[in-house]
């Protein structure tokens, strides 16, 4: 049945659903419905800001996409978590506030993507930020997202920092600021101890709002095109088949994986594929599910000689009890802590433009990360992770069936070129040159993943291809690009020859960003809500 009819309808309450949503409907001129598959996010260990080790496998706030097995990697599988809330992987994520380099955004426009070059998408960064530590020429204030800088004090922390510039990396106080190379402490969207996704942020402040509909457990199964315009959702509200309509434009934010897989279902995709599936096409895109790029990593984990980090907190009752305490009562401790505090940015080879190398450090240690989730190893430990940042691998996001509760297929198609090995490669040889610094070298003990055992070209390769894994920052499959060009949607973010109908989240970014890209989809999302009421106006 037909339910009732919105201004606008936002599929998706992610990262980007979630701002789109708050911003269309903050003039109260605008009936704004809001879908999202999963439940609300009252899952306590969501507001906990080291809980997101808790939600890392939980089915009800988690998507727990597997891709399809990658062939350079020795057919394994990669495990992709993604949000399945309100808030989306917001809710769910490391919370690492980082924004990329101002270059990416200058490729963007130097792609034909008008609009998107670094000085005009700052803005958009600053408007939606709130820094606690105040305002400057590259970050805001008064803005929905809170964002806290993590200060020098702890043991560790400090000491990897220190030999990141022993070993000749810059110090940098702000990887969000005037450059990005170089060592220091990291941002994150966190406030009060507490975490800050864009459920928080930007759905809770408008919640009351009468022309303002939120509707969770609702799984959006179709776009309604009629005569080549978008008009409504048809959903499955707790399994219940729904559709509502819309006089403005319907608004795709299911996020890399769900946007494609929406947009195929309702006709807009690969024409073979759509047929093979049996569905009728509405406009052949093959751009759309296509053109997947996303970081690729690598992670050292050390057996520390001090017992400075947080493993023993995970294997020890008394002393989670004990966190849990120091949490609850004084808003204090390892519990509000993101887990990911410092790291650095560098170049695999000083001839290149850019850093195309990130590293980040962990208090805690592992041997494996799966659907499980990550056990910590039963003695202090910390992880360095070596990160690269600009593979030329591209994957996909296909239907493997018209049921739209079956999972896509997901490929990245790892490891394609010599440049992606060998960069990768160069960026291990570094996380072992750091902790050989004196700084951080007398709370080493041994490395234990890898392991010393790999130690020539040859085993590192072995090693990246035996446990290397996605660095769960995909983007691309909708991709923005100019008229004539493979792509799904257009700079205002429009998908091509359908009218009423955009995508709005990371799957629109052209090329991934040389950092973690949840600031990014953000400030997407707010550049599209502000483009969305400029037309509405006329």
């Amino acid at each position: 049945m037909t339910d009732d009819i919105f201004d606008y309808i936002v599929a998706g309450a992610g990262s980007a659903g979630c701002a789109v949503a708050a911003r269309l409907s903050e003039s109260g001129r605008h009936r704004v419905l809001l879908l999202e598959a999963g439940p609300p996010d009252r899952n306590r260990w969501i507001h906990v800001p080291m809980g997101f080790s808790r939600l890392y496998s939980d089915p009800k706030v988690n998507w727990m996409y597997d891709s399809e097995p990658e062939k350079q990697l020795n057919n394994r599988t990669m495990y992709s978590p993604r949000g399945k809330t309100l808030g989306g992987t917001s809710s769910i994520n490391g919370m690492v506030y980082m924004r990329g380099n101002a270059g990416d955004y200058d490729e963007w426009r130097q792609r034909g993507c008008t609009g998107w070059d670094y000085d005009s998408v700052l803005p958009f960064f600053k408007k939606a930020e709130n820094r606690l530590k105040g305002a400057d020429a590259f970050h805001g204030v008064g803005g929905p997202l809170t964002v806290t800088d993590r200060e020098p004090g702890h043991e560790l922390t400090d000491a990897v920092v220190a030999a990141m510039v022993e070993y000749g990396l810059p110090r940098n106080p702000d990887v969000n600021g005037a450059t990005q190379e170089g060592a220091g402490y990291f941002q994150a969207t966190t406030g009060n101890s507490k975490r800050w996704s864009t459920a928080t942020a930007y759905l809770a402040p408008a919640r009351h709002r009468a022309n303002l509909t939120v509707r969770t457990n609702s799984l959006a199964t179709r776009i309604i095109v009629e005569n080549g315009r978008a008009v409504g959702v048809e959903y499955r509200e707790n399994g219940v088949r729904r559709v509502s309509r819309a006089r403005g434009e319907v608004v795709v934010s299911g996020g890399v994986f769900n946007s494609p897989q929406l947009l195929q279902l309702s006709g807009i995709g690969p024409g073979a594929l759509l047929r093979q599936h049996g569905i009728d096409v509405v406009r052949d895109t093959p751009s759309c599910g296509a053109h997947m790029q996303d970081h690729f990593y690598v992670r050292h984990a050390y057996r520390a000689s001090r017992e400075v980090t947080m493993n023993t907190l995970a294997g020890s009752l008394p002393r989670s009890a004990l966190a849990y305490a120091q949490y609850v009562l004084f808003a204090s401790g390892p519990l509000a802590s993101n887990g990911v505090p410092a790291g650095g940015f560098a170049r695999s080879d000083p001839r290149l433009e850019r850093p195309d190398l990130q590293f980040n450090f962990s208090p805690f240690s592992y041997a494996t990360r799966g659907p499980k989730g990550a056990i910590p190893h039963n003695f202090p430990g910390f992880s360095l992770s070596a990160i690269h940042l600009k593979p030329d691998a591209r994957g996909t996001v296909m239907l493997k069936s018209p049921d739209p509760a079956i999972a896509p297929a997901i490929a990245f198609n790892f490891l394609q070129t010599q440049y992606d090995l060998q960069a990768l490669t160069t960026a291990m040889k570094m996380v072992r040159a750091f902790v050989r610094q004196p700084s951080l070298a007398p709370y080493v003990a041994e490395e234990v993943v890898p392991g010393a055992r790999f130690a020539t070209d040859a085993d590192l390769e072995q090693a990246i291809r035996e446990n290397a894994q996605s660095n769960l920052h995909p983007v691309g499959t909708c991709r923005m690009g100019p008229e004539g060009s493979d792509s799904t949607v257009d700079p205002q973010l429009r998908v091509w020859g359908i009218g009423g109908l955009r995508v709005v989240d990371a799957s629109v970014m052209p090329t991934v960003p040389a950092g973690n890209t949840n600031a990014p989809t953000i400030m997407i999302a707010e550049k599209a809500a502000a483009t969305m009421l400029a037309d509405a106006r006329g």
